[in-house]
């Protein structure tokens, strides 16, 4: 058995907790924050049986892929009359970040 650890864009993980269900698997989902600008993330967890492994991770790819957003970051700390012209960023952002675990005991009360 396995636990798949996925850490995905908010914005992807109500459609994909939503493909797991209709696949048959159950997930947990946390919310999470981090990176550059401390963009909302949710870290999905899913124990699966070894053959399904392949599938899981197909359902991720699908429904989180990776696009390019414009940000404007903070400004930074300045002395007094100096001037700041915010420049926006281009940032990656979606796409997942996948931890697969070894499961030595599993059980469901």
């Amino acid at each position: 058995m396995k636990l798949v650890i996925a850490i995905v864009n908010s914005d992807n993980s109500r459609n994909l907790l939503d493909r797991f269900g209709r696949a048959g698997f159950s997930a947990t989902v946390t919310s999470s924050a981090g990176g550059f600008l401390h963009v909302s993330n949710a870290t999905i967890f899913c124990g699966v049986e070894d053959d399904d492994l392949p599938d899981v991770l197909t359902i991720i790819r699908e429904n989180c892929t990776s696009r390019v957003q414009y940000v404007t970051p903070l400004p930074p700390v300045m002395e007094p009359g100096e001037m700041h012209i915010p420049t926006p960023v281009e940032k990656h952002v979606g796409g997942a970040t996948i931890f697969v675990v070894d499961v030595e005991h599993f059980e469901k009360v």
